[in-house]
């Protein structure tokens, strides 16, 4: 599945609400955020309009990796 170009830091942080992340904190143009869903995992998303795509793919392999999904039902969420 073909990842969207057009995905900004806020609908990804949207998108990833369900998997338990919420803002941790906030330093200038990135925001980290925690989850403590299948133990705790950090994640850095640079608050930008649109994410790269290699940024956002990292980002989702990252997340999918930690919570034991593939990344294609993540991409759907977006």
């Amino acid at each position: 599945m073909k990842l969207p170009r057009d995905v900004s830091a806020e609908r990804l942080l949207k998108a990833l609400k369900p998997y338990g992340y919420v803002v941790t904190r906030q330093k200038g143009s990135h925001m980290r955020i925690t989850t403590m869903m299948h133990g705790e995992h950090h994640e850095v998303i640079p608050c930008h309009d649109p994410i790269k795509t290699g940024t956002l793919k990292s980002i989702l392999r990252s997340v999918a990796r930690h919570h034991k999904t593939d990344e294609k039902t993540l991409i759907e969420d977006l």
